[in-house]
């Protein structure tokens, strides 16, 4: 028998609900200062507005939930606070962007939105290179709360800790907690992400001021949204040409050092922050990272040695192994343009692409796709497997792995991880066969599908504003569920459905 949720519990939800959307829209007010020192009128009342209706909402929330702030919170309440506040935060996040005129309709606005919180940055912004100052950072200030988490967010200023506040953020896909109380661990992530943000934007703007020759506020605005977009995996740039705008690449490498960085594990910066820096060789991740990047990127090697259009080694290159880090760490960044990858790249090299975007890096971090963990689990199960069809049967098999501590492959662990994995290729096929259905071939909408689900932002040129509304709205369900892993929304349709069929 199904139990239909009480009236409590719809308060409990509502009530942090309220308070994460509370959180998210005062980060509305770093955009409208920014448009403010730029002298951009109208984005001040635009981000005025969303400050306004956003904290409304919040406030209403919360105080409408009537609820007392030491209330327990289940695992229930916390799956479906986060997949909520997710959608929420999407469409508020939404109204600025939609008031700015950039955006042809305000379901456009939302699959920006969400691309922006889910670190994907798959874009459907009109005139990109005329947007305003204000608009754009938050563009890019999206991918920021989306990486670092939006419920890290609340937790590290207005959720107190304990058992509910760790069920919030295990409900965000992060599982791993990197201190002993799970609000410590979301302010060590934003003081680690400030400290990196202050280091590379400086970085990227010194380069940007000296090697690509931009003005010092332009550079200054460069580097920083550049930078979120890479330690963050998500992929916007300020300008409509990616990376290639630039031109410069030493630019180009500093950009993929640091979205390589930003792709670990928060718990390996911990580590190495603590002088354990050995973990950063030992570990099952990284070491499985090193392989799969290798078997990438010698499909695309091979895919685009066949075509010959990239000639010489510094080329291939800046045209070809960029894109496949680009793609491996989730990030989206490109130094060709969309059409490039069906007029130049042969489909071994795309197919080498696809894979890597769908594989994405580390759990508890920026970027999407199954996980290095989940595979290296995986493959460590077929090893396990095979050692025991060869040695006798009164013989007993275990394997340990390192994960930043030393583990024993379970059951338990092979199971979640090939579940995951089964859901992740199944979300892939699904997005594929929705742009078949759109008109387009198979390749190209596994390409985009791949690119959305997995949270990347490649794309081949299917990710337009004029594309069909149905698959627009598949792809933001793609990039919501791709981020937040599937469990927590299912426990939101499970919610929904007892709430109308329960007893």
């Amino acid at each position: 028998m199904i139990l239909k949720p009480q009236v409590l519990d719809l308060r409990i939800i509502l009530f942090f609900l309220g308070k994460i959307v509370l959180g998210f829209g005062l980060m509305m007010a770093l955009p409208l200062l920014v448009s403010l020192a730029y002298g951009e009128l109208v984005p001040v009342f635009d981000f005025a507005i969303g400050l306004f209706v956003s904290l409304s909402v919040g406030f209403i929330l919360v105080v409408g939930a009537r609820v007392e702030r030491d209330v327990d919170v289940t695992w229930m309440h916390g799956m479906v606070v986060v997949s909520m506040a997710w959608l929420v935060c999407m469409f508020l996040g939404a109204v600025p962007l939609h008031l700015s005129g950039h955006w042809k309709s305000y379901l456009d606005a939302c699959f920006e939105s969400m691309s922006g919180l889910a670190t994907t940055g798959l874009s459907l912004v009109q005139n990109l290179d005329h947007l305003s100052h204000g608009a754009n950072l938050w563009r890019h200030f999206l991918q920021f709360l989306g990486g670092q988490g939006i419920v890290v967010v609340a937790l590290s200023f207005l959720v107190k800790g304990g058992p509910g506040a760790f069920r919030l953020y295990v409900g965000e896909a992060r599982d791993e907690q990197i201190l002993p109380n799970v609000v410590e661990t979301a302010k060590f992530i934003w003081f680690v992400s400030l400290v990196y943000l202050c280091l590379g934007t400086l970085l990227l703007s010194l380069c940007a001021y000296f090697s690509v020759g931009l003005p010092a506020p332009e550079a200054l605005f460069h580097g920083f949204c550049i930078f979120v977009a890479a330690f963050d995996t998500g992929g916007f740039t300020p300008m409509s040409q990616s990376v290639l705008y630039y031109q410069s690449p030493l630019f180009e490498l500093i950009t993929l050092i640091i979205m390589i960085w930003g792709s670990l594990n928060f718990k390996l910066h911990y580590a190495v922050w603590t002088g354990h820096r050995r973990e950063m060789i030992r570990d099952i991740e990284i070491r499985t990272f090193f392989m799969t990047l290798t078997a990438t990127a010698v499909l695309v090697a091979l895919g685009l040695a066949k075509w010959g259009i990239y000639k010489g080694p510094f080329v291939l290159m800046r045209k070809g192994m960029y894109q496949m880090f680009s793609a491996h760490t989730g990030t989206g960044f490109q130094t060709i343009y969309s059409p490039q990858f069906l007029t130049e790249w042969d489909p071994l090299a795309l197919f080498g692409i696809i894979l890597a975007m769908g594989l994405g890096v580390s759990v508890c971090s920026t970027t999407g796709g199954i996980k290095m963990l989940r595979l290296g689990i995986i493959l460590k199960a077929f090893r396990e497997d095979i050692k025991r069809f060869m040695i006798s049967d009164s013989s007993v098999v275990t394997t340990r792995f390192r994960h930043l501590r030393d583990l024993f492959l379970e059951d338990r662990l092979v199971r979640s991880a090939a579940l995951i994995t089964i859901a992740y290729i199944s979300l892939y096929i699904f997005g594929a066969l929705a742009g078949c259905f759109a008109g387009y071939p198979f390749l190209q909408a596994l390409f985009e599908s791949t690119s959305a689900a997995g949270n990347v932002g490649l794309s081949c040129g299917i990710t337009q504003a004029s594309m069909p509304v149905f698959l627009k709205i598949v792809y933001i369900l793609q990039m919501w569920a791709g981020r937040l892993e599937f469990f927590s929304i299912l426990v939101l349709g499970g919610f929904i459905i007892s709430y109308f069929r329960g007893k």
